[in-house]
């Protein structure tokens, strides 16, 4: 069968490491889809969900607020600063967050103050999608 080896990895840990069929993740300028022998490429991701087709044909999911995408003929690597397993979101959790954002937002007293708001609640509503996605999946 032909495969190609993927690697998520966040600050903290190694999320997922093993063979795919395909690999689904957002782009800078929109969805990108990898299959093995893919041309070699290194590109940001925005925040969302990398869906990986393994070799059994199951899949996995995992949310990414962003990062750095690597593609070599037969290796996959996704780097991000935050990467969650799709069956660790917690929506309570995200949706309180997301709250949390948006009242900064609203109280926001300078650029930065309402850039960094800005930028979280992009990242909450993108883990928030991506949880929404994996629960349709199962």
């Amino acid at each position: 069968m032909n495969t190609i080896h993927v690697d998520v990895v966040s600050a903290e840990e190694s999320i997922f490491s093993g063979e795919a069929r395909f690999v689904a993740l957002p782009g800078e300028a929109g969805e990108l889809g990898i299959y093995p022998r893919h041309t070699p490429l290194i590109t940001r991701i925005k925040p969302g969900s990398v869906r990986i087709e393994k070799a059994d044909g199951t899949e996995e999911f995992v949310f990414v607020a962003g990062g750095i995408l690597e593609v070599q003929p037969n290796c996959v690597t996704v780097l991000s600063d935050t990467a969650i397993r799709g069956k660790d979101l917690d929506e309570e959790k995200a949706n309180q967050a997301k709250a949390a954002a948006e009242e900064a937002l609203k109280n926001a007293k300078s650029e930065i103050d309402l850039a960094k708001a800005q930028s979280e609640l992009m990242v909450l509503a993108a883990q928030i999608a991506a949880l929404r996605k994996f629960r349709q999946k199962k």
